[in-house]
């Protein structure tokens, strides 16, 4: 093909040339192409657009392989691209509209976020703003310590140690100075201690076109003091810093990156070649940053290192794939069949109960099942955080298949099947075969789902609730301290969901008891727990974590019928919610009153050995005292509806995150697991010693 090369050539070691081509950068695409057998025109594109159009049209190229900056600007790097579809001319890269979005840091931010892409909170000012700086801590969203770079513009211009700023006084002097500099507009994003990775994209090469993310190594004696690639390091000082490919990371936090690098290509509409640059902060989460969707192709580039690394395809190879990319999508070339290739990706085996009972009907014999529609969420955000999820309904097969799948770790919702153990029954199973998963071991589950030993734990720590009695058959004599307690409520002993609970249960008198234990030992086949009933406020806590876990604003349920003196958020409410209770989230308490609550709900958790995830039961006496009134190690996840996933919201947690953090204690897991699986070091002197002691002889041991 007859290939037009667009560039700006850079002449100076000017900062406003820093994002051009050298000689060196442009001798070596111009040479690949031609290597490729194709009729190479280098055409620098400084000078009137006229003039450029006139060179064009002179040697009427079969695609332009364009690498053109522009000058001056928010829309420059759209301009020639659209004045090539405007002489209908085919080229590489991006389009015009790509070009501007991806250009302008601050829109490019609010695109991903929209779609669940964590991104540091930022704020965009420009000149015209500059008056109202003195206003700037009360308006801003943004914290200190934060970063202040120029919006439009690339290889790092404008980025360096000075433009962190640690406090308010010292960022509105580097705002009004960076505005003056550039003001088109000013980034000020909230600053991310980390390390800095990107992920480049070449389309046709590595998983629909994103390929291994590559980690900037920069020489110990050349880190600036906040750790960022930052301006000197690209344009004065480049040959003290290495790429590494892939990045030495958690291979999770590959997947990850490469996902959500996936989903950014696909959002933005990035074609051929590009970079997606992310923080990977000190805390381990991962922050997109921006897009580069004309980045630079100077040999030992991160794109080069990563298509060797990946593709074993060499510069020329890369620079030629790049080209057919374009002529593909231009019709110039053909189209090849995509080679299969083996996925990189963790493999997590997702373990369910499938309801198939309706439960609002009010059987509740599925109700602590989940909904296809549950079990396509989750399965949609773990794929979402860049896994391969393999589905796996917790049946009597599930062993079986669980041994076949070759899964890295399990993220599990599997109820089982029956008994007083049945939530044990697949962490058990996980734990036979030796594969990590998510939430408390079968242990805690197991404890937890039977009331009467969960409570006589809790009482062991000190732990308030209510005052019980286990009853195996209705007949079994009432302990003088519940004689002193009516009203009581019955409940079945080992069932989630709500099930058997009911404001019928709630008895005034012995012989109602017993018909209601009557009731529940016959329906579910198990022993009756018989409780104080507590008469107050009622709370859900959701926790995240392990050792400290995290705890979530308490939820109250709040009962719209306030003629019911005694009020049970049971199995009928909870089918139809919105008809007889509202939320509140967080609860409106003292903080004196939150503190206990959080108390409680830490001290649950911790005394259970819960881990991942739990949500607490509590009701709040009028005496002010919190009883504890059930655990919950294994929450309901459908998306609006079930307590925890209300809770999350209510605190700013996505759908997708709250996944992700309950998923990361198993991922946790699975990286201490491999550790472990490592060959220790021998200790040769210690070694040496060994070998140089004479055998015992026979004589010697009598």
């Amino acid at each position: 093909m007859k290939i037009a090369f667009t560039h700006n050539l850079k002449l100076t070691e000017a900062e406003e040339e820093a994002e051009f081509d050298t000689v060196e950068t442009v001798d070596a695409i111009a040479n690949a192409l031609a290597a490729g057998g194709h009729e190479v025109e280098k055409i620098e594109v400084s000078g009137p657009a006229s003039h450029l159009a006139a060179r064009i049209e002179a040697f009427a190229p079969d695609l332009i392989f364009n690498t053109a900056e522009g000058r001056r600007g928010r829309a420059r790097e759209a301009f020639y691209p659209a004045l090539f579809e405007e002489l209908n001319y085919p080229y590489t890269g991006s389009d015009a509209y790509v070009l501007t979005v991806t250009l302008d840091k601050w829109l490019t931010k609010c695109v991903v976020k929209e779609q669940g892409i964590d991104t540091p909170r930022a704020r965009l000012v420009t000149a015209r703003d500059l008056p109202s700086l003195e206003k700037l801590e009360g308006s801003l969203g943004v914290g200190v310590p934060a970063i202040v770079k120029p919006n439009y513009e690339g290889s790092s211009k404008g980025i360096g140690d000075d433009s962190v700023a640690r406090d308010w006084r010292s960022l509105r002097a580097l705002v009004e100075k960076t505005v003056k500099q550039y003001p088109a507009g000013v980034l000020i994003e909230e600053f991310i201690p980390g390390v800095d990775v990107t992920v480049p994209f070449v389309e046709g090469l590595g998983d629909e076109g994103v390929m291994m993310p590559v980690e900037y190594v920069i020489e110990a004696g050349a880190r600036s003091k906040f750790n960022i690639y930052d301006y000197r390091l690209k344009n004065t000082a480049p040959e003290k810093v290495n790429v590494r490919c892939p990045a030495e990371l958690p291979r999770d936090v590959l997947a990850r990156l490469k996902a959500i690098s996936k989903t950014a290509v696909r959002l933005l509409g990035m074609r051929d070649v590009g970079r997606i640059d992310f923080r990977l902060g000190d805390d381990g989460r991962i922050y997109f940053l921006e897009v580069n969707a004309l980045p630079s192709l100077e040999p030992g580039a991160s794109i080069f290192a990563a298509s060797k690394r990946e593709e074993g395809l060499s510069y020329v190879d890369t620079i030629l794939q790049v080209v057919k990319s374009a002529g593909v999508r231009w019709g110039l070339q053909r189209a090849e069949a995509p080679k299969k290739k083996q996925s990189d990706k963790l493999r997590i085996g997702f373990t369910y109960n499938m309801k198939r009972v309706d439960s609002k009907a009010g059987n509740d014999t599925e109700a602590e099942y989940d909904g296809p529609e549950t079990i396509d969420a989750i399965r949609t955000a773990i794929e979402s955080l860049g896994y391969e999820v393999v589905p796996l309904e917790a049946t009597s097969e599930l062993p079986q298949r669980l041994a076949d799948a070759k899964v890295d770790i399990v993220f599990n919702i599997a109820e089982g099947l029956s008994g007083r153990n049945r939530e044990a029954q697949v962490p058990a199973l996980c734990e036979l075969i030796g594969i990590p998963y998510t939430g408390s071991d079968s242990a805690t589950l197991a404890l937890a789902l039977d009331k009467a030993l969960a409570k006589r734990i809790l009482r062991q720590h000190g732990i308030l609730t209510p005052e019980f009695q286990v009853f195996a058959s209705g007949r079994e004599k009432l302990h003088p301290t519940l004689l002193q307690k009516f009203p009581l409520i019955v409940k079945p002993n080992a069932e989630g969901s709500s099930k058997g609970i009911s404001g019928s249960g709630v008895v005034d008198d012995e012989a109602g008891l017993r018909a209601a234990v009557t009731a529940i030992v016959e329906k579910y086949r198990q022993p009756a727990l018989v409780e104080e009933y507590i008469s107050g406020r009622e709370f859900t806590v959701g926790l995240l974590g392990d050792k400290r876990p995290r705890i979530l604003p308490p939820m109250e349920i709040c009962f719209k019928d306030a003629s019911k003196q005694r009020p049970v958020y049971d199995f009928e409410i909870k089918q139809e919610w919105e008809k007889h209770v509202y939320y509140e989230c967080p609860a409106k308490l003292s903080p004196a009153e939150l503190k206990t609550v959080e108390r409680a709900a830490r001290d649950t958790f911790m005394a259970l050995d819960c881990r991942d995830v739990a949500r607490i039961d509590l009701r709040m006496g009028k005496d002010g005292q919190v009883y504890v009134l059930e655990v919950n190690p294994l929450p309901g996840l459908t998306p609006d509806y079930s307590d925890l996933v209300l809770i999350s919201t209510a605190a700013g947690i996505t759908y997708r995150t709250l996944i992700g953090e309950i998923l990361a204690g198993a991922l946790k897991r699975l990286r201490e697991k491999k550790r472990e699986a490592l060959p220790r070091p021998v200790d040769r002197e210690r070694t040496d010693r060994v070998e140089k002691v004479d055998p015992i002889k026979p004589e010697a041991i009598s």
